[in-house]
C-alpha cells in the first residue's frame, strides 16, 4: 500500500467517524477557506483558481441544502439561509466582485459558530438537534 493510498483511507475513515456536528463544522470551514482562496484568486487575477473556488463553495452549499433534515421547522430556515448564501455566489462569481466575499464571510463564520455551539450543547446534553443528530 503507498502512502498515498493510506492517506486517503485515514481521510476516508475519519469523515465517516465524525459526529453530524463536526461534520458540519468541517464543511463551513471548508467554505470559508475556499472563499478566502477565491478572494486572493481575483486579487492575482488568477481566474481560474477564482472560478474553481466558487463552484466548490457553490457544491458545498448544495450539499447542505440536500441534507437538512426536513422535520425541524429550523430547516426553513436554513434553507432560506442557503438560498442567500446561493445568491451572493452567484453575484461573486458573474462581478467577481471580491468585496461581496467581505461581506458574506462573516455571516458565514457566524454560521459556524452557531452551528459548533449547538453541537456542543448537543453533546454535552446528549439532546437531539436539527443537525440530525
Amino acid at each position: 500500500m503507498s502512502y498515498g493510498n493510506a492517506y486517503q483511507n485515514y481521510k476516508e475513515q475519519s469523515v465517516n467517524t465524525m459526529t453530524k456536528g463536526e461534520m458540519l463544522n468541517l464543511l463551513y470551514e471548508e467554505m470559508i477557506k475556499r472563499l478566502k482562496r477565491a478572494k486572493i484568486g481575483a486579487e492575482k487575477e488568477d481566474y481560474a483558481l477564482f472560478d474553481s473556488e466558487i463552484k466548490r463553495t457553490k457544491e458545498i452549499v448544495t450539499y447542505l441544502v440536500n441534507s437538512l433534515n426536513r422535520k425541524y421547522s429550523v430547516s426553513k430556515d436554513l434553507l432560506r439561509l442557503y438560498d442567500f448564501i446561493n445568491y451572493e455566489l452567484a453575484r461573486i462569481s458573474a462581478s467577481r466582485n471580491i468585496n461581496i466575499i467581505d461581506e458574506v464571510l462573516p455571516f458565514i463564520v457566524e454560521l459556524r459558530d452557531t452551528f459548533k455551539e449547538a453541537d456542543r450543547i448537543a453533546k454535552k446534553t446528549g439532546g437531539m438537534t436539527a443537525l440530525g443528530g
